[in-house]
């Protein structure tokens, strides 16, 4: 190493040993990464980790100076934090001489007499415990190689196996083994110089290893199957599709052997129903399905895609006091951010929990990510913006009708501000107009959009061909409506299909549709036959049947050998796809021009895809909290509050609530979504000497109240945010 001189090669003490041969120099990451002199001061993929060669040849130069204090040699680059301290020291001695290497903020390095202590009571029980982690017994001194817990009186470990516990499990996945605490124990571990590394836990980077765990039950168990292709046959989106006990999950049956109308239907097997009969509850479950079932109106169709069961549950993320460091600049998260995930994958997610989590953390940053810079760009975009206004009249019971005639008045124009008004179509009542009106018609429209007949497809959606629609124009004012959605302050659509994001983006000549893109089911299943053909006496029949099928498409090409059939899919594909859809198409494109929103997607593909594609995640405590920022008063404890309002939304998030995540932020904003381009003004909460908390949307500021007790706020926040938005519904 060029820093401390040794040729040692052990990543779990001195981090990883690399060798860049073209600059002729290797170095043990943690050595790089403590040096008292180097900053990171290039991009991820620049010299080593950010680290420039450049800066990094200074640095040896500038401890071969140094004298180290421990090993008496030179080349020593860290050098103690302490005020008036001047010993250095090389990161190998300083791990021999007990010294303290913080891996957060600053990346501090203490020397063996200024290193930080834990503090031992009177009162510690000074009798040997085990550690929970290797189960051998530990001390209870005072000691470099002993650690105990912050959050628990009796958990002490080794200091070696806490170390091995983090690079295992990584910052997601590291905490207290005894109480599962996880923000308290890691600033404790970090502050004792245990090097807690940002990636996801080793166990769900191993490959594969979760491939059990996609193993689905697929068979039909009722009595009487219908279905001609047997017991084991699964045709997802379509009647044969299998349905599993929901339940037990370990019996199936077709959603037509069980008259079953739509996927969503819950079903249960003749066992489970046996049990529940038995306990006296199936009789009330029964009740509440069949009152369930009646509000769809029969309105339910074998494709839709149900809607969530219940959120998903945040895995959490880093801290501020790791993420935020300025030696080791990751890219911060949004606080602002949803997390998204595509549409198609219903039936993947329904698996098994476990799996709902395997790249949890990894898929979860790239997508904030991605968010974030979404936000910035249409940020950016919304310098168009000026303050004259246009007002739109919006009735609610027919949205698109009063939009697309808003967006068609002579006055309109995508830069002014838009204002919105709601009437009611019968009694012609008034709203007044403010930033709730705007951002629930938005919301509105966005879902008329999503299910209009302007787009096809059970989840990611393609566009249709409505010759109606094309006539009319209805395309262009749809992709105008998107565009404007977006810088105005409106949710991501979310509904785009891959196929029709890149058919925008990069062409429709550029991109290869697939078989999940044919909405209709009678074309899809024909070019299933097709493609699944075994032998050239089956495809000619195949292709013989359906002539006037293939002719209409322009496919209807001599077929002398069985590999034929894939160039014929692929054309059917493009065909149906694409091609019939390009008068929409070229109209759609026309439309998401306005206000530069497709310049934009085209020259940022990947980070428009995050709020295009991508339907956004439930909101959770941890977004809510990390969307405001605290502001108090000299005289307040903000600590204090901050805690209870903390645990004020666990207990929203957990269902121990009347109000909802939704309710609190429609209570500030007037919003029950994060908008793409994020809040403006930026949400804040203050804590006041008030009586009850007040939202003002005007600032997007939340005023609390100062309670003595954590109930006595949450009573108060209850009442208030319950009645007020009672009232406004009213």
């Amino acid at each position: 190493c060029a820093l401390c001189g040794r040729t040692d090669d052990c990543p779990e003490k001195y981090g990883e040993k690399r060798t860049y041969v073209e600059y002729n120099l290797t170095v043990h990451y943690y050595c790089l990464l403590m040096s008292s002199g180097i900053w990171q001061r290039g991009e991820e993929d620049e010299g080593v980790d950010g680290f420039l060669i450049t800066d990094i040849r200074k640095e040896v130069n500038r401890a071969a100076k140094l004298k180290c204090n421990i090993c008496k040699k030179k080349g020593a680059s860290i050098g103690c934090v302490a005020p008036k301290c001047k010993r250095s020291y090389h990161f190998p001695c300083g791990l021999q001489r007990e010294c303290i290497f913080q891996f957060m903020e600053d990346f501090r390095s203490y020397c063996w007499e200024h290193r930080p202590v834990q503090t031992f009571t009177d009162k510690e029980p000074r009798e040997a415990s085990q550690c929970t982690i290797c189960l051998d017994l530990v001390e209870h001194l005072p000691l470099y190689t002993v650690l105990k817990s912050p959050c628990c009186k009796n958990a002490w470990f080794h200091r070696e196996c806490l170390q091995y516990q983090a690079l295992s499990a990584g910052i997601f996945f590291f905490r207290c083994t005894v109480c599962n605490n996880k923000d308290n124990f890691q600033k404790e571990m970090l502050r004792m110089g245990i090097h807690i590394p940002e990636r996801d836990a080793s166990w769900e980077l191993e490959e594969n290893a979760y491939q059990d765990l996609l193993h689905c039950y697929q068979h039909c168990d009722v009595k009487r199957c219908l279905c001609k292709k047997g017991r084991d046959y699964n045709e997802p989106d379509s009647k044969w599709e299998i349905k599993r006990c929901q339940y037990c999950g370990s019996r199936g049956t077709h959603l037509a052997c069980s008259s079953l109308r739509s996927w969503e239907q819950n079903w249960e097997c003749m066992e489970c129903r046996s049990i529940f009969a038995k306990s006296g509850k199936y009789s009330k479950r029964k009740k509440r399905a069949l009152a369930t079932s009646e509000k769809t109106n029969g309105t339910t169709c074998l494709l839709e895609e149900p809607p969530p069961k219940s959120p998903r549950q945040s895995s959490g993320s880093p801290r501020n006091f790791l993420l935020q460091s300025p030696k080791i600049m990751c890219q911060n998260l949004s606080p602002c951010s949803h997390l998204e995930f595509p549409a198609s994958n219903r039936v993947t997610m329904s698996l098994s929990p476990v799996m709902s989590n395997r790249n949890w953390s990894l898929r979860h940053r790239h997508l904030r990510k991605q968010r974030w810079e979404a936000c910035n760009i249409l940020k950016e975009l919304k310098v168009q913006v000026k303050t004259k206004t246009t007002r739109l009249n919006i009735n609610a019971e027919n949205i698109w009708s009063s939009a697309l005639k808003g967006f068609r008045q002579r006055i309109f124009s995508p830069t002014n501000t838009i204002e919105v008004s709601f009437s009611n179509g019968k009694n012609r009542s008034k709203t007044k107009t403010s930033a709730a009106s705007k951002h629930n018609f938005f919301q509105l429209l966005m879902h008329h959009l999503q299910n209009s007949s302007l787009f096809e497809g059970s989840s990611g959606k393609n566009l249709s061909l409505d010759f109606q629609a094309v006539k009319e124009n209805l395309y262009f004012e749809a992709g105008k409506m998107i565009a404007v959605c977006l810088v105005h302050g409106g949710p991501s659509p979310g509904f785009f299909s891959k196929t029709l994001f890149d058919c925008l983006v990069y062409g429709p000549e550029n991109v290869k549709p697939v078989l999940e893109d044919v909405a209709d089911v009678d074309v899809a299943q024909t070019i299933k036959t097709i493609k699944y053909a075994n032998n050239l006496s089956s495809l000619q029949s195949t292709l013989q049947d359906c002539c006037e099928f293939l002719a209409a498409a322009g496919c209807l090409k001599p077929v002398t050998a069985l590999c034929d059939k894939n160039v014929l899919v692929n054309d059917l594909l493009i065909y149906h796809v694409i091609k019939r859809i390009t008068l929409p198409l070229e109209s759609f494109k026309q439309g998401l021009k306005t206000l530069g929103v497709l310049e934009k997607m085209q020259m940022h593909p990947d980070v428009f895809s995050s709020i295009l594609c991508h339907k956004p995640e439930r909101l959770s405590a941890e977004t809510v909290c990390d969307l405001f920022t605290i502001h108090s008063s000299s005289d307040v404890n903000k600590v204090e509050g901050a805690d209870f309002w903390m645990g004020y939304l666990q207990d929203v998030e957990s269902g121990e609530s009347v109000v909802t995540l939704e309710d609190i932020l429609l209570f500030v904003t007037g919003s029950c979504y994060i908008p793409s381009i994020g809040f403006d003004p930026e949400p804040t909460i203050k804590f006041l000497h008030i009586t009850y908390p007040i939202g003002n949307r005007l600032l997007n500021c939340l005023e609390l109240p100062i309670t003595k007790t954590y109930q006595q706020f949450k009573n108060k926040m209850e009442l208030t945010i319950r009645n007020t938005l009672r009232v406004e519904k009213e």
